[in-house]
């Protein structure tokens, strides 16, 4: 007859998206070019707030400035262009992939 090894005291969980950011039911993970984005359902908006979009048939991350929503790639998106766009969800965090092919992955 053994006994516990007092090892098993010491032993960690695998570390997982959904333990390090503290997800809800409601959160999604979307691939990213650069990893993942965690994104949450929109209760209000907030200004500076990174949101998910949907204009003109593709999804975007666009910040929310004043009246306007700002793109990734500089493009205002404002009046009643505005009006029509869908917001998916607000980003909560990105998560930057570490590949071992990736030389300097900070």
């Amino acid at each position: 007859m053994g006994f516990p090894s007092p090892a098993g005291d010491y032993v960690e969980t695998r570390l997982t998206p959904e333990s390090i950011c503290g997800v809800g039911i409601d959160t999604r993970f979307l691939e990213t070019s650069s990893g993942f984005a965690v994104i949450e359902p929109v209760t209000r908006l907030v200004q500076g707030q990174t949101l998910l979009i949907l204009s003109g048939g593709r999804t975007q991350f666009a910040k929310l400035r004043g009246r306007a929503l700002i793109t990734d790639d500089g493009e205002a998106i404002e009046g009643a262009e505005a009006a029509e766009v869908e917001v998916m969800g607000r980003v909560t965090f990105f998560i930057n992939s570490t590949n071992a092919d990736d030389d300097s992955p900070v």
